[in-house]
């Protein structure tokens, strides 16, 4: 069965927006673009590497698509990331993309997300990653489609710009899988969906879920 993983980078206070660069997204004003900058270590690349050799294809946004179609099909193809990224998979969740030259891109409309979604679970038994894609994994968070979540924590505060955990989000139990410190302080926690919240007072006996 297939498995749904969300892997992103946020800040202390939530905020994953445009972590890579000062124009990756600067919609509604966001001034803090590439604030992940200062925070890359030695030991921080081979596990980015091994997360994209367990995943065996790419669920995207339309808006990272596009920043990883113009950027990975024109690396060396010795590039061990780019031919890793090059050969599996990709799905582009856009109700505007017209076509992609991208080879192995498979373009689905927003109203076919939850049919595409549990069509791939229900195919080989493969992680399926989400980068990124903020916008889309605001609605795959909102239906509950998300089996994993791969949560890159960065000792920062922004104040502003978008969230992980936005307006709609429905209430859930994860289970920490592992967690993983790294050199510039960056914390990967890894959670799986872990069924209802469990409601009680602290001291007491626990209540009927919610």
């Amino acid at each position: 069965m297939g498995t749904i993983v969300a892997g992103t980078f946020v800040t202390l206070d939530g905020v994953m927006q445009a972590p890579g660069a000062p124009d990756e997204d600067p919609s509604g004003g966001f001034r803090h673009g590439g604030w992940m900058f200062g925070y890359g270590s030695d030991d921080f690349g081979p596990v980015i590497m091994e997360e994209y050799q367990r995943a065996g294809a790419l669920l995207l946004g339309r808006k990272t698509y596009e920043i990883f179609a113009g950027f990975w099909p024109n690396q060396p193809a010795d590039d061990p990331m780019a031919a890793r990224i090059n050969a599996m998979p990709r799905y582009v969740v856009s109700d505007t993309l017209k076509g992609s030259d991208w080879n192995g891109t498979t373009i689905v409309r927003g109203k076919d997300l939850k049919a595409q979604i549990a069509k791939l679970r229900a195919g080989p038994d493969v992680e399926i990653h989400v980068t990124g894609s903020a916008n889309l994994l605001q609605t795959l968070i909102r239906e509950d489609l998300v089996d994993r979540y791969l949560i890159w924590t960065f000792p920062l505060v922004l104040g502003t710009g978008k969230k992980l955990f936005g307006d709609g989000t429905v209430p859930l139990a994860l289970t920490l899988r592992s967690s993983r410190r790294f050199e510039s302080g960056a914390v990967l926690n890894d959670y799986a969906r872990g069924g209802e919240i469990r409601y009680g007072a602290v001291g007491g006996e626990s209540q009927e879920k919610r």
